[in-house]
């Protein structure tokens, strides 16, 4: 789904501000929900591409003015109502109060059928596919040609695997491509690599 989240390759945010050696954790309540949502991956409650997709679920202004485990906490209260594990009302009078939550889920997608086997130098592009629901393509690669480079280990393709739908297991390619290519005449030369599954790409005539 093309949402807030998806920020990768956009212009107008200025610098990222950073700070060195900044601590991971900042109160003991972030360590908590870190547990809580590694406990319920770990018990089969929902699976990562689940829990990716009730984040990117999130109001937009609530996701851009909450902390990371912000997001965290309300993907996994959003997936333990949705999982039957808690009722709404349940948690809300346990909080003492209105719980802001994910957006009901869009439908998924199975694996793209048929799907091409890519070696590296291999010219691919990526397909031009706008969907509802999870994906784990950046959308600025979208449309895109570049080269394969190498393939990764073989993982269940997310924009099933988000939805309950069957995800057979797919390789990921980390495909190589030119700044040019992807922002004309607004980025300094340079190659960037992005891991691209198998589903979104298909051989480039180049």
């Amino acid at each position: 789904m093309d949402g807030i989240h998806d920020l990768g390759g956009r212009q107008g945010f200025g610098k990222v501000r950073y700070t060195v050696d900044a601590p991971a954790i900042h109160a003991a309540w972030e360590m908590r929900v870190n547990a809580l949502y590694s406990l319920a991956v770990r018990a089969g409650i929902f699976n990562m591409d689940e829990y990716r997709h009730a984040i990117e679920r999130m109001e937009p202004r609530h996701y851009l003015t909450a902390s990371y485990y912000e997001r965290a906490l309300t993907s996994l209260l959003t997936l333990c109502i949705e999982k039957g594990i808690v009722t709404r009302d349940e948690l809300e009078r346990r909080a003492h109060g209105a719980m802001p939550l994910a957006a009901a889920s869009a439908p998924g997608r199975a694996n793209a059928t048929p799907r091409e086997r890519f070696k590296p130098g291999d010219p691919v592009r990526v397909k031009s596919d706008y969907v509802p629901g999870h994906s784990r393509m950046p959308g600025y690669i979208r449309g895109k040609t570049g080269v394969v480079v190498s393939e990764s280990p073989a993982y269940p393709f997310p924009d099933a695997h988000a939805h309950g739908i069957r995800a057979e297991d797919e390789a990921t390619y980390d495909v190589r491509f030119k700044s040019e290519d992807l922002w004309p005449n607004s980025a300094e030369r340079a190659l960037i690599h992005v891991g691209v599954f198998q589903s979104y790409l298909e051989r480039s005539p180049l």
